[in-house]
This record gives C-alpha cells, structure tokens and sequence, in this order.
C-alpha cells in the first residue's frame, strides 16, 4: 500500500510581508492624497498602489516619508507630492519598529523618523503594516532611535544618557555616522522594554535642545495589519479614526 504525504508548505518571512503589505491597500480607495512610508514590508503597499492605479484606474497622490521611498515610487509611476503641497492627507501606510496593545509605536529603524511623522500627523488616518515579531507588550526591547542636531549630537546623548536605563549610541559610530535626510544623526537609546508611558518620555526627549525628533509615535496609529504564521491579520484601534 502508498501512503501519499502532502506536505503544505509555510508562506516565508518575505511571502507574508507582501501578503500584509497588499492587505494594507484595502483601506486605499479611489481620490486619496496616501503617505508613503519607509520600509521593507510598506514597499509591498507601494507595488500594490502602483498595480491599483495602472490596473484598476484608481486616481491617487503619494506624499513619501523618505528619499528611497520617492525613488520607489516614482519609478512605479505614482504621481507624487512635497509634504509641503499636502496640509491634510487622508491616509498614510508605513511600517513600524514596535507596537503595543495601545497601537503606540517605535519608529525609525531606517531612519526616517522625522518625515515619517510629519507625514503621519498630516494624515487623517494611519495604518501600519507589521511581522508578528513587532508586537509588544510594552514598547522599548527595540532600541528608540531620536534623531539630533549633528553640531549637538554628544550634548543631546549626555542629556539623555540620565533619562535611559542602557546605553545610548551613535549610529553609524563616531567615524562614519548615519547621516538622516535632513543632514541630522541618529542616537539609538536602549531603553529595554520599560516605555510603559511614550506619551511622557517624548514629551520629556523633545525638551533636550538639540533633539529633532523622538521615534515614538503615540495615539497617531489607527489600525495594523499583521503578518504571521497564521496569516494576515488586521487590528483596528477601537477608538481610532476607522
């Protein structure tokens, strides 16, 4: 007797990113003004919106949150527009670092944390496109990246080395920094999972002089759309803009 064995193989890390980054697009409909974010897993979203506007018709602006992102999308063929023509966006799609139970989030692992928020506060809603491995229950394992004043940067680290229970890095060292889109560093502060209030600490961070930005992003996220093993699964905040 043959025993036939059908063996179902798990979607991969990089198969469920593009199936989250594609589920992400259900919230794009026909006319919106979209900010574009950074990252590996919204680039999915871009390729989805681009496929939309050529394959469906769909008529839509994308304001990006970063350099490499306006390269993306231009190439695709998105028509695109400075955050500076845009005072009001009705939805922006990025990625995120971390999230929490609260949908708060750690942002700016790329490095783009600055554009990425003034995009995301000019929008009337926001969705965030996530691997399971994000979701926390509270928000610092991922270290909180602040981007400084390149002239201030050591002043800015020595101001919040007392506020962060480990240690706080230059990106990039002292000899090659990462230097932002805006000509700024950034400082990864490793705070461990010990953020129980962002909504403080980012008040606090933004007082130290010489900070640009702080890579939390609190009461800003109105949905994420998960990849897992399990699937693709889509959290909407109950009191958010959805």
């Amino acid at each position: 007797m043959h025993v036939l064995f059908i063996v179902r193989r798990m979607p991969g890390v990089e198969q469920l990113k593009e199936q989250a980054g594609i589920a992400a697009c259900r919230f794009v409909s026909d006319g919106m003004s979209l900010g574009l974010g950074t990252g590996s897993t919204v680039r999915y979203s871009i390729i989805e919106i681009a496929r939309m506007i050529k394959q469906e018709g769909i008529d839509v602006v994308g304001v990006p949150t970063s350099e490499d992102t306006r390269q993306l999308a231009e190439h695709l063929g998105i028509p695109l527009s400075p955050i500076e023509a845009s005072t009001s966006l009705d939805l922006t799609i990025d990625g995120a670092d971390e999230f929490d139970p609260n949908f708060d989030l750690i942002k700016g692992g790329g490095g783009a944390l600055t554009k990425e928020k003034i995009v995301a506060n000019a929008s009337n809603s926001m969705v965030v496109v996530v691997d399971e491995t994000k979701q926390v229950s509270t928000l610092g394992e991922f270290d909180l990246p602040i981007e400084v004043d390149s002239i201030l940067w050591e002043d800015v680290r020595d101001d919040i080395s007392p506020i962060c229970p480990g240690e706080v890095s230059l990106r990039g060292g002292d000899e090659e920094p990462y230097i932002t889109d805006n000509h700024g560093f950034i400082l990864d502060c490793s705070f461990g999972p010990s953020i129980s209030d962002p909504e403080s600490l980012e008040r606090e961070i933004s007082e130290i002089t010489g900070v640009v930005e702080v890579g939390l992003f609190v009461g800003i996220c109105d949905a994420v759309v998960m990849a897992s093993n399990e699937g693709i699964e889509t959290l909407v905040k109950p009191s958010g803009r959805l």
